[in-house]
C-alpha cells in the first residue's frame, strides 16, 4: 500500500474550524488526512468523516503515537483510543510522531510494540517522523526497511533537509514533507511567485509541485475552501529544471518545528 502523494493536513485545527476543513477537503476531492494524538482532533475529524458520506474505504488516514505513549504498555491502548475517536476500526498508517527524548524508551521496543499494532489489524502500516540520519538508520536496522513507510519530517523551499533526503532515498525510504508551505511565508516568497506567474499559478502550488516533484507526499492544510481546492492543482504543475534549481537556491537551513527538551540532535 503506497503512501498518498497528496492529503490533508490538521496541525494546530480543533474544533469546528478543523471540522469545517475535513469535510471541505473531502468535498472537493482530498482522500487523505494527517491527524495526531497530540493535536487533540482526531475525535473532531471522526465526526467530519462520518458526516461526510465518504466510505472509510476510500480513505487513507494517518495518525501519530505522542512522546507519552511509546512504551509497549502504552502504544496500544492509545492508539485503540485514537481509532475510537476517529470512529474507524484501523488506521492506514501510524507514525512515531517524534524519536523518544533522550532515548528514554527504546526504539526497539516501540517499534515492536507498533509492529504488533499491525499485526492486531490497527494499521496497515508503520512509519516514523522527525527522525534524523541516524534515528532512522537505527529503526531500518531493528524493523526493516520496508516495515518503514515513510518518515515525516519539516522540509520546504528554506529547510531542504538534503542530507536526510539523500540517505532516504539511497535506503528506498519514502518521505512525507510537513510544513512545505513554511506557516504560509511561501506564499509570499518573491522568486515563487515569479515561478507561478510563468506558470498561471499560485506561489502555494509551486511549492507544493517543487515538494511532489522531487517524490516526496505532502500534507499541507487549509481552513479555506478555495485554497483547499487550489492545492490539490499542485499535482498538475510541471516545473522546469530552472524553476527547480531557483528554488533550490533559497534553501537556507530555516527550521520552524524544534519544540525544545522533544527534538532531537538534528543532521
Amino acid at each position: 500500500m503506497s503512501i498518498p502523494s497528496f492529503g490533508l493536513g490538521t496541525f494546530r485545527l480543533k474544533g469546528q474550524t478543523v471540522i469545517d476543513s475535513v469535510r471541505n477537503a473531502l468535498d472537493v476531492g482530498y482522500r487523505a488526512i494527517d491527524t495526531a494524538q497530540i493535536y487533540g482532533n482526531e475525535a473532531d475529524i471522526g465526526q467530519a468523516i462520518a458526516e461526510s458520506g465518504v466510505p472509510r474505504s476510500s480513505l487513507f488516514l494517518t495518525t501519530k503515537i505522542w512522546i507519552d505513549n511509546l512504551s509497549p504498555a502504552k502504544l496500544i491502548p492509545s492508539l485503540r483510543e485514537s481509532l475510537a475517536k476517529l470512529r474507524t476500526d484501523h488506521v492506514d498508517l501510524t507514525l512515531i510522531h517524534w524519536p523518544s527524548p533522550g532515548g528514554a524508551v527504546p526504539l526497539a521496543e516501540t517499534l515492536q510494540a507498533l509492529s504488533e499494532a499491525k499485526a492486531q489489524g490497527l494499521t496497515r502500516q508503520i512509519g516514523v517522523s522527525n527522525f534524523t540520519i541516524p534515528l532512522l538508520r537505527e529503526a531500518i536496522a531493528l524493523a526493516g526497511r520496508e516495515q518503514i513507510a515513510t518518515n515525516q519530517v519539516e522540509i520546504s523551499p528554506y529547510l531542504q533537509n538534503r542530507k536526510l533526503a539523500a540517505f532516504a532515498r539511497e535506503q528506498g525510504v519514502h518521505l512525507t514533507s510537513y510544513m512545505t508551505l513554511a506557516y504560509g511565508k511561501a506564499v509570499q516568497d518573491p522568486v515563487l511567485k515569479t515561478i507561478a506567474e510563468r506558470h498561471k499559478a499560485t506561489p502555494a502550488q509551486v511549492a507544493l509541485a517543487w515538494a511532489l516533484q522531487q517524490g516526496y507526499s505532502v500534507i499541507p492544510s487549509s481552513t479555506r475552501r478555495e485554497n483547499l481546492q487550489s492545492n490539490l492543482k499542485a499535482a498538475e504543475l510541471r516545473l522546469s529544471d530552472e524553476d527547480m534549481a531557483a528554488i533550490a537556491a533559497l534553501d537556507r537551513n530555516e527550521r520552524l518545528a524544534s519544540p525544545e527538551g522533544i527534538a532531537p540532535q538534528w543532521d
